[in-house]
């Protein structure tokens, strides 16, 4: 399936972001960075929130 089919399908929709919407992301990404590396956490714990870094670019 192309992604002009799942345009015309409906099953995606365009979508026009903000200066907010990419600095709430950012916020997130940076929030989630700093917490990966709080020696206290678990190893899996900390991967998983770096992860979610990830995730959220």
């Amino acid at each position: 399936m192309t992604w002009q089919d799942l345009l015309n399908s409906q099953r995606v929709r365009p979508h026009k972001t903000s200066s907010q919407e990419l600095y709430d992301l950012r916020a997130v990404v940076e929030r989630d960075l700093a917490d990966s590396q709080i020696p206290d956490l678990s190893d899996d714990r900390r991967f998983a929130t770096a992860y979610n870094a990830v995730l959220q670019l």
